[in-house]
């Protein structure tokens, strides 16, 4: 047994990429050779101080002949005051091909989700990747995500088991297509959690619960791993499209990746201060998929978005149940609307997700509708780059929004009504499964209609005229009746804007 119980202060501080991180003393074991067939355990003991950096690394040296490590490690958890941080300790794992910002060496990453994980050739725990045991310096990965006070005192139990290593599976992925209905519109949610991060549903789970609530497609989106895409092929069928992504969570907010090519993993470990995220959000999209900053003004440690919305495809604007986060998100993005009219820059289109990670989160709520040519991987991200879509609380509100001139020129949801400055232009809304709401129209000078509340049947048609000068932009929104107080009613319905005027 190695019982290391040094200080913070008595180790290295060095640099990976950019990012600070601490790197401690090796743990080494026996050769492999000499121990065919069995096991050997060290146990690593250490104390983490307030201030310390965002990653720590424990050397492994891992002999020939290693056919299987497992680590298992508990951390305490002081009291303290109200309005002080605990102490919160992640964990993941990378090879003897290193740490290096990129991920070369990654292997796997369960956050807290986990007290303990295991890594073979032909199988590992979800959230970690199968494959050759090569000799060599592997790291533990410690992510120290918040500090009491007191300190964060930890335990680290490494076992490597010896023998012969069997093969590594072939990776299956689901395919790029689903049957569709031609160009039409698709309902989908992009944000879902699995067991292969800090979920509670298998991919099966997600898939079954996604059919029920009326989706088209889905995006797989566990925090920091990739190790879901190969578990979602049987998930997919005629009737669904899976595409695959990561919520890469950095500690100053998180990003999803939207419809990456299978495979592919987005490092997270940088902060805005880095300069960093520019390159990885190119590599998403080079991957094939899109920039999506989730919940941007979610209040949980380290959420908040800090990086800008330069690189940004579309804002996650609501993120699961209506709160009061997912309002301050909605009023930040319609001033970045605001900003893009009257500057002539190109906007960011809005959708919202379920971030549903266990029972009782409902998935689909809210779900994206997207107006796309087919049922594609790619055509799904171009109707959602474009702002062809809205977003509903259920798959029982269904929406048909668009704006016409008088001599026939029509638009739809993020499109372009392009008449003069001066032309009667009718906006009109057909509602359907909305009781009781209230329809809202919104433009660059604000609301600038409220209907009077739905029937209880949930069906209407409201109408609204203006005139491009009037209005650069319209959206709509559907809200449920407010209980009390000034403040608007929950979302049931949020719609990208149709642009007015010649530009």
């Amino acid at each position: 047994m190695c019982d290391d119980d040094a200080r913070l202060g008595r180790r290295s501080l060095i640099v990976t990429g950019t990012a600070a991180a601490l790197t401690l003393g090796s743990v080494t074991f026996a050769r492999g050779a000499d121990n065919m067939h069995q096991a050997e355990t060290r146990t690593v003991r250490g104390t983490l101080p307030t201030g310390s950096p965002d990653f720590v690394y424990v050397p492994v040296e891992v002999p020939e002949g290693t056919k299987e490590i497992k680590v298992a490690y508990t951390y305490d958890r002081p009291a303290v005051p109200a309005g002080t941080a605990g102490n919160a300790l992640d964990i993941g794992l990378f090879d003897e091909r290193g740490t290096e910002l990129g991920g070369k060496g990654f292997r796997g990453w369960s956050g807290g989700a986990r007290t303990e994980f295991f890594v073979r050739s032909d199988d590992a725990t979800p959230g970690y990747l199968p494959g050759t045991i090569n000799p060599g310096t592997w790291q533990i990965a410690l992510g120290p995500y918040t500090v009491a006070p007191q300190g964060l005192s930890y335990e680290l139990t490494i076992t490597l088991t010896y023998g012969e290593q069997a093969d590594t599976p072939e990776p299956g992925y689901p395919p790029q297509r689903a049957k569709g209905r031609g160009r039409s519109w698709y309902r989908g949610d992009c944000h879902l959690h699995s067991w292969h991060s800090d979920g509670r549903r298998t991919p099966a789970e997600i898939g079954a619960l996604a059919r029920a609530a009326g989706l088209d497609f889905i995006n797989s989106s566990d925090h920091n791993t990739h190790t879901s895409h190969a578990h979602w092929a049987d998930v997919a069928g005629e009737d669904l499209l899976v595409m695959l992504g990561e919520e890469i969570t950095t500690r100053n907010g998180h990003v999803v990746a939207l419809g990456t090519d299978p495979g592919t993993f987005v490092d997270w470990r940088y902060r805005a201060r880095d300069n960093r995220f520019g390159r990885f959000a190119r590599q998403i999209r080079r991957s094939g998929g899109l920039v999506v900053p989730a919940h941007p003004h979610a209040t949980c440690v380290g959420c908040n978005w800090k990086f800008g919305f330069g690189e940004a495809d579309a804002i996650e604007v609501w993120n699961g149940p209506y709160t009061p986060d997912d309002e301050v998100a909605l009023a930040d993005w319609d001033s970045m609307l605001v900003a893009s009219v009257r500057e002539g820059r190109a906007w960011i289109p809005a959708m919202g997700n379920s971030d549903a990670h266990r029972d009782p989160d409902p998935v689909g709520s809210p779900q994206t509708v997207v107006f796309a040519d087919d049922l594609t991987r790619e055509a799904i991200q171009e109707g959602i780059k474009a702002g062809r879509s809205y977003i509903a609380e259920s798959k029982n509100v269904s929406l048909a929004f668009g704006a016409s001139g008088g001599r026939g020129e029509h638009a739809g949801i993020g499109g372009r009504l392009a008449v003069p400055l001066d032309t009667p232009v009718t906006v009109r809304l057909e509602v359907s499964g909305a009781p009781r709401c209230t329809v809202r129209f919104v433009t660059d000078q604000g609301v600038l209609l409220t209907s009077a509340p739905l029937p209880v049947a949930g069906s209407g048609v409201v109408e609204w005229r203006t005139t491009p000068a009037y209005a650069a932009y319209v959206r709509a929104e559907l809200r449920h009746e407010t209980a009390a107080g000034p403040l608007p009613g929950a979302l049931a319905a949020l719609t990208n804007p149709i642009f007015l005027g010649r530009r």
